[in-house]
Formats: C-alpha cells, sequence, structure tokens
C-alpha cells in the first residue's frame, strides 16, 4: 500500500478517537453470533480498532488482529488492554499489497468491510478443517458501482469451496458465512 494511503487511514482513525467500549461481532454478523467458535484461534484481517477481535478473545479465543494502520492497532491494543483479554490478543501493522502474513490455521477468519480478491486462495489456504470465515465488503447491489464494491454474487463465488452458513446481499453490503470441511 502506498505511503499515502497508510497516512490517509492513520488521519482516519485519529479523526474517529477511541473505540466504544461496546464489543459485538462486526455488523451484519451479529445475529450469527451462536456460531462462532468459543475456543481456537481467530485471525481479524483489516481489524481497524479491534472491536472484532477483542469480542472474539472475549469468547475465549487467541487472536491476531492486522491492520495497515499503525493508529488503529494502537487503539486496538489498547481496546484489549480495557476489556482484559491482552493476553489473548496481538495486533500487527500488515500490508496486505504483499499477500496475507505467515501463521498457523485459524478457527475463525474475520474480515470486516475489507475485499482484497488477491487474498481469496491465502485465507481459504489459512482456514483450519472446520474453521468459519465471516467477511463482509461492500456491494454494488443496493449501491453504485465502485472500486471497492463487490459484485453480485462474487463473494460465494470467490469461497465457492467452503460450506455455505449464510450470505446475503443488499444496501451496499454482501457478507458470507462459510466453513472449511
Amino acid at each position: 500500500m502506498a505511503e499515502a494511503d497508510r497516512r490517509r487511514w492513520d488521519e482516519r482513525y485519529l479523526t474517529k478517537g477511541t473505540p466504544a467500549d461496546a464489543i459485538e461481532p462486526p455488523g451484519v454478523l451479529s445475529r450469527y453470533a451462536d456460531v462462532f467458535p468459543t475456543g481456537g484461534r481467530g485471525l481479524d484481517l483489516a481489524c481497524g480498532q479491534g472491536q472484532g477481535a477483542v469480542w472474539l478473545a472475549a469468547r475465549g479465543m487467541e487472536v491476531l488482529g492486522l491492520d495497515v494502520s499503525p493508529v488503529a492497532i494502537g487503539q486496538a491494543r489498547d481496546l484489549a488492554r480495557r476489556h482484559g483479554v491482552a493476553d489473548r490478543c496481538r495486533f500487527d501493522v500488515a500490508d496486505f499489497d504483499d499477500g496475507l502474513p505467515n501463521g498457523p490455521p485459524a478457527d475463525v477468519i474475520v474480515c470486516h468491510r475489507f475485499r482484497d480478491r488477491r487474498l481469496d486462495r491465502a485465507i481459504i489456504d489459512r482456514l483450519a478443517p472446520g474453521g468459519l470465515l465471516a467477511i463482509t465488503a461492500l456491494s454494488e447491489m443496493g449501491a453504485a458501482p465502485g472500486p471497492f464494491r463487490v459484485a453480485a454474487g462474487e463473494l460465494p463465488a470467490a469461497f465457492a469451496e467452503l460450506d455455505l452458513v449464510a450470505a446475503g446481499e443488499g444496501e451496499g453490503l454482501a457478507w458470507l458465512l462459510a466453513s472449511r470441511a
């Protein structure tokens, strides 16, 4: 990612300020909270301020959160400390233009409002057998097309080799829950 993009994200997180103390599953996925594991390893891609990662850690998981913004990573670490799960959360700066950093298989991978098609294969390969993928992305369904929006049916097609748990799209958002056999 260009340094200008990294600075833009840093500024955005500085402007947002400290994340809210309420932790919950990301957005539309909250109605499926019961299908998320309560133990094992979690991976939160483009974790931002860490709310998803901290929620997974509060459920008992060991979680790695990755984001391009050092400001967001600092805020995520602070959120984990405030919620008493810093021992189960690790947050690192990662530039996904370099691919998905190596690591152990994950029992759950969360990717909320971030989409990089170049990572699809690596995400599938990183998911442990029986693991859950939870991904949301901006969508062209119910919104104008744009460079960061997925086309209709894109997420189910990209992750077709996984077992679909639930999916939806509309009102400018697409999402998918799928597990690996």
